[in-house]
């Protein structure tokens, strides 16, 4: 009967030293079982380092079953194609970094099928942060901070134990934008009769969608079902959105309209904008940046932008921490940054895509407490794209992309 164990902890990363000895196998005291035992990573970490390797030199060694690049891949087969190449090393134990991340519930339910039988043959570490992935066949947990393990006991006893205590207090309301700009529309972006192949594959049949404004939308859908298409043909970077029947802010696409004069209308948050910000700006400094759309800050800011961002940043409860590095924020306190700096000139619409991923419980119920707010309080559209439903998160609308033989139609389910 092999031993599985959930992992949890405040940044427990993957480069850590605690996380580096036991995947070697070299963390006798905790996991005396796996001395000398070899062990592998199921992680976006690993993932990625494959993804850059195919890139940059042409190694297609994690697809090589597929005949196909790993970018042309869903995430769930991505994560299907990671999985299987790792079991074929034939591995001690393997280590499960946060693995339904990004996965749609059907890619959820067969991985957690998979890992079921893996779990019949070797020991399974699980390292979690939200309740709801965790896995049945797991019974023990153990807490990791600060490269101390601080609880090792049933996983029962540690839900309890640990169960973390969400109080979200936005008491204070939102700045208004610099500048009242006159609208003259109210259907900020509409897709009618939208069709898109790519080679011989239909992604998308004749959706017909129309986002208003001040609405606040979710887009789902499984992997493979076109969100991204959909959202890249909205913010101005895909050219199978020319010849559609796509109206941009009061614009039919295609009429000698600019990426960038779409863009200016658009803020945009997603957890992967976080590689791009490396340098030691400011977390005020990197609000005040959203005026300028600009990788950081690099322009003399003006009182008043100052102003703005400092009330953001009370918003958010973090007037004490404007004077200190970005990088050195915690993981939702720079995503809640970046969105104050994709929202402090209150665009038109507002795009958060998987906004949430990698975050545990608490920290996703703050998040979506600011996301509510943000709808509550400002004329911004927001289109919030997921596969995770939020129990917190209060959108208005959900439009669904339902895959079909012809492509994905679309339903507003609610």
């Amino acid at each position: 009967m092999h031993k599985h164990v959930a992992l949890n902890g405040d940044d427990l990363a993957m480069d850590s030293a605690f996380m580096k000895q036991l995947l070697k196998g070299e963390s006798t005291e905790h996991f005396p079982e796996l001395q000398g035992k070899k062990g592998v990573l199921f992680s976006n970490t690993t993932l990625a380092k494959f993804i850059e390797d195919e890139f940059r030199h042409d190694n297609f060694e994690l697809t090589q079953n597929y005949g196909r690049s790993i970018r042309t891949l869903s995430s769930g087969e991505q994560k299907k194609a990671l999985l299987e190449y790792l079991m074929a090393k034939q591995p001690d134990f393997i280590i499960l970094d946060n693995p339904f991340d990004a996965l749609d519930v059907e890619s959820v339910k067969q991985l957690k099928v998979r890992l079921e039988t893996i779990a019949t043959k070797m020991p399974v570490i699980l390292v979690f942060k939200r309740k709801s992935d965790l896995l049945p066949f797991i019974k023990h947990a153990m807490r990791v901070d600060n490269g101390r393990v601080v609880y090792s006991d049933s996983i029962k006893q540690y839900l309890e134990k640990y169960e973390p205590e969400v109080e979200v207090h936005f008491a204070i309301e939102i700045p208004g934008p610099l500048h009242e700009e006159e609208v003259k529309y109210n259907e900020l972006i509409i897709l009618s009769d939208v069709s898109v192949h790519y080679q011989e594959r239909q992604i998308l049949n004749n959706i017909n969608w129309i986002i208003k404004a001040g609405e606040f939308w979710q887009l789902k859908g499984p992997n493979g079902s076109g969100k991204t298409t959909i959202l890249t043909m909205i913010n101005g970077d895909n050219p199978k959105a020319f010849g559609q029947n796509i109206e941009l802010f009061g614009r039919r696409k295609g009429t000698g309209e600019s990426v960038w004069e779409i863009k200016k209308k658009i803020g945009y948050f997603t957890p992967s904008m976080m590689e791009l910000f490396k340098r030691r700006h400011t977390a005020e400094q990197m609000v005040i940046s959203g005026f300028h759309d600009s990788i950081g800050l690099y322009h003399r800011p003006s009182e008043i932008q100052k102003h703005v961002a400092n009330k953001w940043l009370k918003v958010l409860g973090l007037e004490n921490k404007g004077g200190h590095t970005f990088i050195e924020l915690s993981q939702v306190h720079r995503r809640m940054v970046l969105i104050a700096r994709a929202m402090v000139k209150h665009p038109p619409l507002l795009i958060l895509d998987e906004p949430s991923t990698g975050l545990d419980d608490k920290s996703a119920a703050l998040l979506s407490a600011l996301i509510n707010k943000i709808a509550d309080e400002s004329q911004t559209a927001i289109l919030y794209v997921s596969h995770r439903t939020e129990p917190d998160l209060r959108p208005q609308f959900v439009f669904e992309l339902v895959p079909g033989e012809n492509g994905s139609v679309g339903e507003v389910v609610c």
